[in-house]
């Protein structure tokens, strides 16, 4: 479910304000109407879509750079990201609620608190970082360093302390040095991110890091320290794998999985995936799986019974 287009922040490795324009946020209303008809034609989850969802601002329309211009009525009934996320839940409290993508700028405390209140709205955030570099952040244009970004880590851990973080970053972004590297490494011990998406740099036509850097780091190099990034992840993913050992999940059967026919695959909350023998259940049902064995990315159990949130 599609909420804002276009984007305002101005990395410079992206090329989505150029192609996609300044941001506008949708309608609160017409969100809500979207949901409870998916809900209605047998839907069992949405996910919130934008460049940039926690800067969602709905003011009567327009674009959000142009906010302080609006009235003072308009300003006061405005509906943010919290808001919204709020209103959806409220909406249809048995459907299950994702949002994506979070930026580290943007994502404020009362959208984590909003998150916590509500048992439907998924405990995962997709929060790239890009870099654990102070130095690379800023020649990226991110506009917040790696100790606000632990700190927001932090409010997260502390308010929902089973939430899932995952991640995007980007291996020899121009000028990167080896301490830039370590940097990185550093930042993902401290997050030990759930699961995460890792990639080398490549130029985007048409951006500011195009046009005004040289990609200078070589290409071997940054495939060793992809492979650095891509070995510890794994490791993490592992380690946050395992500690749904011997516990309840509830998890939403998608599809048949694609080992066995004789298994089902969901997501949990926390969007990992998991497998149980079939049984009696179906595709659609919300299933309680207690989790006997896993993998770095998958988590494999008996469902024993479906769950009271249907």
């Amino acid at each position: 479910v599609s909420i804002t287009r276009g984007c305002d922040n101005m990395c410079t490795f992206c090329v989505v304000p150029f192609t996609r324009g300044r941001e506008r946020s949708r309608d609160p209303q017409s969100i809500l109407e979207e949901i409870n008809d998916l809900w209605a034609r047998g839907f069992k989850e949405i996910t919130l879509l934008g460049q940039n969802v926690d800067s969602y601002l709905w003011y009567g329309g327009g674009l959000k750079k142009d906010f302080d211009k609006a009235s003072d009525i308009q300003k006061a009934t405005a509906v943010n990201f919290a808001n919204l996320l709020d209103m959806c839940a409220k909406a249809q409290p048995h459907m299950r609620i994702r949002f994506s993508t979070s930026n580290p700028q943007d994502l404020t405390l009362d959208v984590i608190e909003t998150m916590a209140k509500h048992h439907n709205i998924c405990k995962h955030i997709h929060l790239p970082v890009q870099s654990g570099s102070n130095r690379i952040l800023k020649a990226m244009n991110r506009l917040h360093t790696r100790e606000e970004y632990f700190q927001l880590i932090d409010n997260i851990k502390r308010l929902i302390p089973d939430c899932a973080i995952s991640h995007d970053l980007i291996a020899g972004f121009p000028t990167e040095t080896e301490q830039d590297h370590q940097d990185t490494l550093s930042l993902m011990d401290y997050v030990k991110y759930n699961f995460g998406y890792m990639f080398t740099y490549s130029e985007r036509p048409g951006t500011l890091a195009e046009r005004k850097m040289e990609d200078d780091v070589p290409e071997d190099v940054k495939k060793r320290r992809l492979a650095e990034i891509v070995q510890l992840q794994r490791e993490h993913s592992e380690i946050r794998t395992k500690q749904y050992l011997n516990t309840v999940v509830e998890v939403l059967i998608e599809k048949e999985s694609k080992k066995s026919n004789k298994e089902w695959s969901g997501r949990t909350s926390q969007n990992s995936v998991a497998v149980f023998p079939k049984a009696q259940y179906n595709i659609g049902d919300l299933v309680k799986v207690k989790i006997t064995d896993c993998t770095s990315a998958t988590l494999i159990g008996e469902a024993i019974g479906l769950s009271d949130n249907q």
